[in-house]
């Protein structure tokens, strides 16, 4: 059954749009319709529909606006309106259809089949990617699972020497050379990393315990097996002092 919710300022228009729907299939199931956007917005921020059907012309917000003010769009969204010339920019503002009113019963069931085949594709890749961490975390390697790119990585923890903060970002740096970029703050790294092999020895650094060749009290640093030089923090040293 799919879960639709429709934004129209236009009462009739969106009173038609819901009849059409139900009428259509008894696989469509209008979950929610508003005529005012602001309202609707406030909906979708605790509520994810499988599909917006979504109205251009609408007074204080129209239906673009609407879109860059959506903070959840894990969901279609189709264009409904009775003026063409939107056709083009509906798909550049990433609406899966484009629907003009009066809406055609031929039109809607190639959008309805559009919107399954999207929901079956994006619920498809969301079951691999939960099977795969499922599978990482019941694994007996227990490698580190890291989303960066569109993608999962898996790596051994022991491959890891260090990861250092740059704002909203971190890196991570890896026996081999290679750098990891990451659109997470290093306390978010951290909390992915074994707390009984790794360490924050800085704000900007967490360092892997067993990578450690070297400890300069006088200086404050460690030294890494890769010749790395890593500072520790007045405030931290006690406690890693502790953790050796």
């Amino acid at each position: 059954m799919l879960e639709a919710v429709i934004v129209d300022d236009e009462v009739k228009a969106l009173q038609s749009l819901s009849w059409e729907l139900t009428n259509l299939s008894d696989e469509v199931d209008i979950i929610a319709s508003f005529t005012d956007a602001h309202e609707a917005l406030d909906y979708l921020e605790r509520n994810t529909p499988d599909c917006l059907f979504l109205d251009i012309e609408m007074p204080a917000m129209d239906g673009f606006q609407f879109i860059k003010n959506l903070k959840n769009k894990n969901f279609p969204v189709v264009i409904t309106t009775a003026y063409n010339q939107y056709a083009l920019k509906a798909l550049k503002n990433e609406a899966i259809d484009y629907l003009l009113k009066p809406i055609d019963t031929d039109d809607l069931e190639v959008t309805i089949a559009k919107i399954k085949k999207f929901n079956a594709k994006n619920l498809t890749a969301e079951k691999l990617e939960k099977i795969l961490l499922n599978f990482n975390s019941e694994s007996q390697s227990k490698k580190i699972t890291i989303n960066t790119d569109g993608k999962l990585l898996f790596l051994n923890s022991d491959d890891i020497l260090y990861a250092e903060s740059d704002g909203n970002y971190s890196t991570i740096f890896l026996s081999d050379g290679q750098k990891i970029l990451l659109t997470k703050k290093l306390k978010e790294v951290n909390t992915i990393l074994p707390e009984t092999s790794f360490f924050r020895i800085h704000n900007s650094y967490i360092i892997n315990l067993n990578k450690i060749k070297e400890f300069l009290k006088t200086d404050g640093y460690v030294v890494l097996e890769s010749n790395h030089k890593i500072p520790v923090s007045r405030q931290k040293k006690s406690d890693f002092l502790d953790m050796l």
